[in-house]
């Protein structure tokens, strides 16, 4: 990553910087002293503990009276004590160790969060939009839905939107994760933040740049800012613990010894603790490498709830199957041929937006029925879709409807069944039964069979607002025996609070109905690209239709929880035990304060392992079509 995605060091890091320079010359110039005896080499470093020890003891010790009785509040006391012995070396590897270790931890933070500030980067500030044959150049911001926007070869996407003019491919990596050229052609969807080849695009745009896949993305870095003040006080709050422990066992060398010195050199290499660098790193970490696969982390808690929820409930349309219907059989009457009647209907259906219409051109198109030309087409609310074609009347309506209109027809109609149908009049006879069916997606059934044995989820829960029948239908393919369907808003949350009094809960759903549940659950994941409202609940959204992506977070957050026991809990053992050997008497103030240096930065380089990772780790086969 260049310097460049890089965010600007804040004032405050500066000051730190320009104390780590201080505090260097500081032990070069005493060594210089020492060897030539040209003057005192307790000379500089008194210079060093004045500039730049007291304005971190101020610091510090605002903190300390604000009632934050964090683990670099040992730096004072080590600091002043230090000072009191005449111990001016020590000191000023004190004021190095703090102001290095936060300079440290800002270049980590800044490392963490370059993945995003380098996407910000890469969109243009302005576009090529075409109106009326004419290109002109555009603010980005001046860009609106339904506008025709030019993309040139290598040049960044700029909006989400459908093609309609161009073929070609374009590279989507930084937005998915997958490293492969994606084929784009008029009628495909294109992602802002994606990278086009070697052909220029015409873009109908379907967002603004605001509500864009890539502005989704960068916004997380905006977020996390916002959280990290929280993520801050989780290391401070375990520092309170830590730091009485470091006090009292120096408290005890120095009693029982009577040495002085050691009571300084343990709290010294108590000082900082590495949790305090190793829990905001990690977390930004695993905020960055999930945004590049396009899951948005909206709170960061999220990381370390998630692998503690042992009940999973989730909706059922949009989220276990893929929210279209898909047409699934075709009931003929006698001698009538079910493609002849697809052909027929799917005429029609074009010149309707009616949501089973998709699925009748689709089933057409799939097995390669040509479209018959359509006239006095007609569709009612209520009534259904009629029209002529071929000088016969085509009618697609519904059994409610034949009951009023041609009773007679009832007793020909095959018995309901579960899903979606409609039915289908030639000349107002009986022509055949279509049958539709929301299907599960095909990940489905290994995603949900694999949570209880590899992520230790004790109860998975199918919770929909969808008749009974389809949503029974759903959990008897994917072997679920906790079912509610028919279930209001209202209701879905009621079953939330109650399942959290039993165990941590994650719910996850992609409707605006679903938002109450999201909320009030643990952990609430939402499909993002279908509702702002249900995005804005939820704490974490997916922003692509795949349970992959679940699965790829579970792994995120249980790598987050793992590096963040190894570099606190870790670095703290580490500490303990330098600390035990300073109490004892072998190691010194200024040799504790380098080995205190030596675990801070093993903690950094060990929060920093996310962003190393290639991909998310998935643990379920995708295909399992066995429904």
């Amino acid at each position: 990553m260049n310097q460049k995605s890089l965010p600007p060091i804040p004032v405050k890091s500066r000051w730190q910087l320009i104390v780590v320079g201080i505090s260097f010359i500081a032990l070069v110039f005493s060594l210089i002293f020492k060897i030539t005896s040209i003057a005192s080499p307790n000379l500089p470093l008194l210079i060093a503990i004045i500039l730049g020890g007291i304005p971190s003891t101020i610091q510090i010790l605002t903190k300390l009276f604000k009632g934050n009785l964090g683990a670099d509040s040992l730096a004072v006391i080590a600091l002043i004590t230090a000072f009191i012995l005449n111990q001016y070396l020590a000191g000023v590897i004190i004021i190095l160790m703090l102001a290095s270790g936060q300079t440290l931890e800002v270049y980590a933070m800044r490392k963490a969060s370059s993945v995003l500030l380098a996407l910000s980067e890469r969109m243009p500030a302005f576009v090529h939009r075409r109106t009326h044959g004419d290109i002109k150049d555009i603010p980005l911001a001046d860009i609106h839905i339904d506008d025709e926007i030019v993309v040139y070869p290598h040049e960044t996407c700029p909006v989400d939107g459908i093609v309609i003019e161009g073929c070609g491919s374009m590279d989507e990596s930084y937005l998915t994760g997958e490293p492969y050229q994606i084929s784009k052609a008029p009628g495909t969807a294109v992602l802002s933040g994606a990278i086009n080849g070697e052909t220029v695009f015409i873009i109908r745009t379907q967002k603004l740049p605001s509500d864009s896949r890539y502005a989704s993305i960068v916004a997380v870095l905006q977020e996390a800012e916002q959280k990290r003040p929280t993520i801050r006080r989780i290391g401070d709050q375990i520092g309170a613990i830590f730091a009485p422990i470091a006090l009292v066992l120096a408290l005890a060398a120095w009693y029982f010894t009577g040495e002085s010195i050691r009571f300084l050199a343990v709290l010294v290499i108590a000082t900082p603790c590495p949790l305090l660098i190793a829990i905001p790193i990690t977390l930004i970490s695993a905020i960055s490498m999930a945004a590049r696969q396009a899951i948005i982390i909206k709170d960061p808690t999220v990381l370390e709830k998630l692998p503690t929820c042992r009940t999973a409930i989730f909706d059922k349309t949009g989220t276990l199957t893929y929210g279209k219907p898909v047409l699934t059989e075709i009931l003929t009457a006698e001698n009538i041929d079910p493609n002849f009647i697809l052909q027929n209907v799917a005429g029609l259906e074009r010149y309707s937006k009616h949501p089973l219409s998709g699925a009748i051109l689709q089933a057409a198109e799939k097995n390669k029925l040509k479209l018959l030309n359509a006239n006095s087409v007609s569709e009612q609310p209520g009534k259904g879709l009629s029209g002529v074609i071929a000088g016969n009347v085509i009618s697609v309506t519904h059994r409610k409807k034949l009951m009023e209109s041609h009773p007679q027809i009832i007793d020909q109609l095959p018995p309901t069944a579960t899903g979606l149908e409609c039915v289908i009049l030639y000349n107002d006879k009986y022509a055949a039964t279509i049958r539709f069916r929301d299907m599960p997606r095909e990940e489905s059934k290994s995603f949900i069979s694999h949570l209880g044995h590899i992520h230790q989820f004790n109860k998975i829960m199918l919770v929909s607002g969808d008749r009974e029948s389809e949503v029974n239908y759903l959990g008897k393919l994917l072997n679920l025996t906790e079912i509610y369907a028919s279930q209001t808003p209202q209701q879905k949350l009621s079953i939330v609070r109650s399942e959290m009094k039993k165990a941590a809960t994650l719910f996850m759903g992609d409707g605006i109905n679903d938002a109450p549940a999201l909320t009030a659950a643990t952990v609430g994941i939402a499909f993002g690209q279908y509702s702002n409202v249900t995005a804005a609940a939820a704490g974490a959204v997916i922003m692509e239709s795949t349970l992959q992506k679940v699965d790829g977070l579970i792994h995120i957050s249980l790598a987050t929880r793992k590096i963040v026991l190894q570099s606190a809990v870790g670095g703290m053992l580490l500490s303990l035990i330098g600390m035990g050997f300073a109490a004892a008497g072998f190691i010194s103030p200024v040799a504790g304060a380098i080995l205190q240096e030596i675990i801070d930065i093993a903690a950094i380089i060990n929060a920093l392992q996310l962003l190393w990772r290639p991909k998310i780790k998935t643990d379920f086969l995708k295909k399992d079509l066995n429904y």
